[in-house]
């Protein structure tokens, strides 16, 4: 047993509580990061190291978290592959979108010198975190990032246009989700070289197509993502939001923890996923937008017994925080989770 409570309950320790963060903890509900948003802009943030290192520990400070997560973007991919990219009020936005595949698929080449500011990033964040605190390092999972890819931006929730693509011309989509995959795979290999205690696949459109299909094209090439990371021996988290009961075909192959979204009950999902891995989730996010507590607490009191049982879980909401979450609701959960008797003796 370590001090790392995260890091602990990753290796199948058995601690006194779960661990707790959240994804997209390190944002728009921090008064803190608002402040620094009132000089400089996302992406300036994003690729200036001292920047990106000083909002990635921001919720370890304000929050009381276990762990930091990478103040990064899942785009920096495509990136990286030559694709312009604007943030925008609306979203991230793709100049030139890959629809026309026919001419454009051939001009992505990687450049992963594009990616040296996060890795220096990483360097600083690892230097400046307290001990205790895991470092997580992410990026997006191949069909996610496709979606962008193919849509430009992210006005269709639906991805109309990717899933066309995806569906008229396997042949061009394989070739694209391959090269997303190979640059996504040195990039996770450099960011287990940069210090990073865990890994998370965020595969945010998972549920854009049929759980079967999703096994049959896009698994592999999640698998080689997690299992580079792994080889690497850093612990891999994968969240497939929307997958459904298609989560019951994840296993210890994929990964070593799997995130479940807020639309699952978390007892059933344990029920149907691999017992060799762990789990991590799903209070919904949206419960933190609330000014009554007592109703946030009645929630949070559904995931007693649950983590009273399974020591390997870790407490998460089952989809990234939202702007209009209250920062104090946010802080109670944390504190609720470290002050809650787990029955763990």
């Amino acid at each position: 047993m370590s001090n790392n409570i995260f890091t602990d309950t990753l290796k199948g320790i058995k601690r006194e509580r779960p661990p707790v963060w959240f994804m997209r903890q390190a944002g728009r509900v921090l008064p803190s990061y608002m402040k620094l948003r009132e000089k400089y802009s996302f992406r300036e943030m994003m690729q200036n190291p001292e920047l990106a290192a000083k909002v990635t520990l921001l919720p370890v400070n304000d929050l009381e978290v276990d762990a930091a997560i990478l103040f990064s973007d899942i785009l920096v991919i495509p990136e990286a592959l030559g694709m312009e990219l604007k943030f925008t009020e609306k979203g991230p936005v793709f100049d030139t979108p890959l629809q026309n595949t026919s001419n454009q698929f051939s001009e992505l080449q990687a450049d992963v010198s594009k990616l040296e500011h996060i890795y220096k990033a990483l360097d600083i964040i690892k230097q400046e975190k307290p001990e205790d605190i895991a470092l997580i390092g992410f990026c997006g999972a191949p069909f996610t990032t496709f979606c962008y890819m193919v849509e430009g931006n992210s006005a269709n929730h639906n991805f109309s246009k990717a899933i066309k693509l995806f569906y008229n011309n396997p042949e061009i989509s394989e070739k694209i989700l391959q090269k997303i995959t190979d640059l996504s795979v040195e990039y996770a290999i450099g960011q287990t070289k940069h210090g990073i205690d865990v890994f998370q696949l965020f595969e945010t459109h998972a549920g854009l197509i049929p759980s079967d299909l999703y096994m049959e094209r896009i698994l592999p090439h999640v698998h080689r993502i997690t299992n580079a990371v792994r080889t690497a021996g850093v612990p891999a988290i994968f969240f497939p939001k929307g997958l459904g009961t298609g989560i019951a075909h994840i296993n210890s192959e994929t990964a070593d923890f799997v995130s479940i979204d807020w639309q699952y009950s978390l007892p059933e999902a344990r029920k149907l996923i691999d017992p060799k891995i762990g789990v991590q989730g799903n209070l919904d996010p949206r419960i933190l937008s609330i000014d009554d507590k007592k109703m946030i607490e009645k929630e949070l009191n559904k995931f007693k017994f649950f983590g009273e049982t399974n020591p390997n879980w870790i407490f998460n909401t089952g989809h990234g925080l939202m702007p209009d979450n209250k920062v104090d609701n946010v802080k109670f959960v944390v504190d609720w989770v470290k002050n809650t008797d787990w029955k763990r003796d």
